[in-house]
């Protein structure tokens, strides 16, 4: 008696076409926001359009209009891991991210010149904070780049004890949990609105074109009219 060759199983069939679009296309790492709305002219020099807008689409994985790329919407922090790890070739990522959370293993070849802003120290108005610097004051310093801000301080040679926080900065000094900030500011409306002052400059912030090594590699062939697009308009 034969018996009829079996059907592999649907789950299975589905996880095999996902795994190999993966593979086979480009996938990119994006953000909601303000790194999604600026990152979209330059994708589009490249021919590439999201059939969807993440602020309004429930998916996570957006097509476009060419069937082998598909975007893929993450969180700002977790961009560089997608990459890194290869479940993205490409993305786009602020310099603040980059340096607090590491780049090993990705290839940054353009900064986009996009999303650009400031990492700023910021205290409460009337604080003098030049003094306590000379002063040899420690000074509580509330942020979450706390990499970024230890470097910076070190380099001063001024003592701080850094707290971690995640969200709403502008708190940690009028609720007295820290004598000063380190965070973004872009126009600086919010550290006003709180009676807080930008008193020293960090460093400017803007966002890079990051790119896996291996798929650079592996799918040159597609990668490289993108970064080429890209790349024109950025630097024309």
């Amino acid at each position: 008696m034969r018996v009829p060759p079996q059907r592999p199983h649907c789950g299975r069939m589905r996880a095999l076409s996902r795994r190999e679009k993966a593979v086979n296309g480009i996938t990119i790492a994006l953000s909601k926001g303000r790194i999604f709305d600026e990152t979209l002219p330059l994708l589009a020099a490249a021919g590439i359009e999201p059939l969807e807008d993440p602020e309004t689409s429930r998916r996570l994985i957006i097509p476009t209009n060419r069937e082998n790329v598909r975007v893929v919407i993450v969180r700002a922090t977790d961009t560089p891991t997608y990459v890194q790890y290869g479940a993205a070739d490409l993305g786009v990522a602020g310099k603040d991210i980059l340096l607090e959370h590491g780049s090993e293993g990705l290839y940054q070849p353009i900064d986009l010149k996009i999303a650009k802003c400031r990492m700023m120290v910021a205290v409460p108005a009337g604080f003098d904070y030049a003094h306590a610097v000379r002063q040899g004051a420690r000074l509580k310093v509330a942020t979450k780049y706390v990499n970024i801000a230890r470097e910076h301080f070190a380099a001063k040679g001024v003592h701080v004890d850094l707290i971690k926080l995640y969200g709403s900065m502008e708190l940690a000094p009028l609720a007295g949990l820290a004598d000063a900030i380190v965070d973004l500011v872009s126009t600086g409306s919010t550290l006003k609105a709180n009676h807080l002052l930008a008193c020293e400059h960090i460093m400017d912030i803007s966002s890079r074109l990051i790119v896996n090594q291996a798929a650079l590699k592996l799918k040159r062939e597609w990668l490289a009219p993108i970064l080429e697009a890209i790349a024109g308009v950025v630097d024309p």
